[in-house]
């Protein structure tokens, strides 16, 4: 069974997290020069997705039964990564939010694979601090999440704005 959740996060610090539920989500090692490149950030336990704006973001969460397809024609940037969630709680949030507060999903427990995919990147780093202010120049992530054995990482699809990088560098949070 497929299930669809609709969030608006903070990308405070120009990323936002998916972790397990029953863990600190400790990246402050994980943002290497090549995280912040590849604008994912890999622990055992947790990701950073990393954004092109520091502010609101819109976020899909799909539970699927099995691997989807591959639509990354359809989107900016692609990303994926394995995710160990110990006892089937993973939970999705800013940088800096609240864990006990985030939304929080069931899944497998043990390792789930985790695909983002991130579109309308070239408008939301134009407008910048202003991007959350409609959706046409909103960032929008969608994170498709299904029990798979654990492999590498994977950039299936790079975006960079004309002229080289991303408007936004993830950092390590204080």
């Amino acid at each position: 069974m497929t299930t669809t959740t609709e969030l608006t996060l903070f990308a405070d610090y120009f990323q936002i997290h998916v972790s397990d539920a029953d863990s600190d989500g400790d990246l402050s090692d994980a943002w290497t020069d090549q995280a912040v490149a590849d604008h994912l950030a890999v622990a055992h336990d947790a990701l950073g997705i990393g954004t092109v704006v520091n502010v609101n973001v819109s976020v899909t969460v799909v539970l699927l039964p099995e691997e989807p397809s591959d639509d990354s024609s359809e989107f900016d940037h692609v990303v994926e990564a394995s995710l160990d969630v110990s006892l089937g709680r993973m939970t999705v949030l800013g940088c800096t939010d609240y864990g006990p507060d985030a939304a929080t999903f069931q899944v497998s427990p043990g390792w789930n694979r985790v695909r983002a995919s991130r579109h309308n990147l070239a408008r939301a780093a134009e407008a910048d601090i202003d991007s959350a202010k409609s959706p046409e120049t909103t960032e929008k992530i969608r994170i498709q999440v299904w029990a798979a054995p654990e492999s590498p990482a994977t950039i299936i699809k790079r975006w960079s704005q004309s002229g080289g990088a991303f408007a936004g560098r993830p950092v390590s949070r204080p």
